[in-house]
């Protein structure tokens, strides 16, 4: 007999993608995840693909992929999509030695990070408050 599957992270009216191991600070990465949080998925995508980042590729990715995952695997709208939240965390840093001056050395942090995108269907929540508003 095996174990309960876990239940489900997000409410059924959203969907989410999350972008690993991104070779970029953290710092740098929430710059661009301040720049689409609130945002339709329609214009988050125009502002990334027209943004100067090197970052902006990798996250209009994510979000493409987040888009995808509410239309096929969460069956939402996509034309009432909203990002809900996109947040930044820290990953793995790779330590790296640079030699100096007098036979010394010092440390070269190389970190990465990640990306969570969470969309949320704005119809849904419409539709949940009229059931709500009606019980």
């Amino acid at each position: 007999m095996g174990k309960a599957k876990n239940p489900p992270r997000q409410a059924p009216n959203e969907a989410r993608a999350v972008l690993r191991m991104h070779r970029s600070s953290p710092q740098k990465l929430n710059l661009l995840a301040q720049q689409i949080r609130g945002l339709t998925a329609e214009r988050a995508l125009n502002e990334l693909s027209f943004s100067r980042k090197r970052s902006a590729e990798q996250v209009r990715k994510c979000l493409q992929s987040a888009i995808a995952n509410a239309e096929n695997n969460h069956d939402l709208d996509i034309d009432s999509l909203v990002i809900a939240e996109a947040h930044v965390g820290k990953n793995l840093v790779m330590k790296r030695i640079r030699a100096r001056a007098r036979g010394r050395a010092s440390r070269i942090m190389k970190p990465f990070s990640q990306i969570t995108i969470v969309l949320r269907d704005t119809s849904m929540d419409a539709a949940m408050d009229a059931e709500s508003e009606a019980a």
